[in-house]
């Protein structure tokens, strides 16, 4: 019974630790129809979302930015720090000069994750939409990792099916490994672990596809090696987990 009790407790740590890292990136809306809705308000964590937690520190990213119809441009200076139970998130006010797809990223800070012994770095990617422009949403911003969508990544219903291109330095990656989580609204209490990261893989074109089933963010995240190793906290070379991100969001037909 000890022994029960005893593995048990480490399959519930393990579980824990082991549970899905993802950047979020997520804007207050995805479409703009009316200047009403300027500025575009972004929010910045890393969480895991389908369990609404708990947060990793967010150091200050490397770069932060948008592609837009003028152009790429710079957005550091747009951050602001937030403390969250002692947790630094980052959140952003970006106003739309004009009509287009705007295409925001960001590149965190590498993320030591003691528990899995790699550095972390995810790459990640939101595309808003404004005043019915509808172009420029399949640009690739260049990022050493990239989710490129095939799909276009808003006006998207419950139920649609996204679907998305993985390259890692500009090539296509074939039977990658792609997590997709929803970002809960505590609405939804997954039965069991497998409920909440879904998995799918890329097939040998480097192409996935997903039906998201509820409405809200849903954020995929393609996993890679990285090509070199980075150094930890404590100065030792360790793996780097690579992770090319994009969130979409998703309504229901109402």
């Amino acid at each position: 019974m000890i022994r029960f009790a005893l593995s048990l407790v480490i399959a519930l740590a393990f579980a824990t630790t082991a549970a899905a890292h993802f950047q979020e990136l997520i804007p207050n809306t995805e479409i703009i129809i009316t200047a009403s809705e300027n500025p575009v308000e972004l929010h910045l964590q890393f969480t895991h979302p389908m369990e609404r937690g708990p947060l990793m520190n967010m150091a200050q990213p490397v770069q932060f930015g948008v592609i837009s119809p003028t152009g790429r441009e710079d957005l550091l200076p747009n951050l602001t720090a937030h403390s969250i139970a002692d947790h630094q998130t980052f959140s952003a006010s970006y106003r739309i000069k004009q009509p287009g797809d705007y295409l925001f990223f960001v590149e965190p800070a590498p993320y030591w994750e003691p528990a899995e012994g790699v550095m972390i770095i995810h790459y990640t990617k939101v595309i808003v939409s404004a005043f019915g422009a509808e172009n420029g949403w399949d640009t690739e911003i260049g990022l050493p990792v990239e989710i490129i969508p095939l799909t276009r990544p808003y006006g998207l219903w419950t139920g649609n099916l996204f679907t998305g291109v993985v390259k890692h330095n500009g090539q296509l990656v074939p039977f990658a490994e792609v997590e997709v989580e929803w970002r809960n609204d505590s609405s939804i209490k997954p039965p069991a672990s497998p409920f909440v990261t879904q998995v799918v893989k890329t097939d040998a074109n480097g192409v996935f596809s997903y039906a998201m089933p509820h409405s809200g963010w849903w954020g995929f995240a393609a996993l890679l090696n990285g090509d070199q190793p980075l150094k930890n906290p404590a100065g030792n070379a360790v793996p780097v987990e690579l992770g090319a991100l994009i969130w979409v969001r998703t309504r229901d037909m109402k």
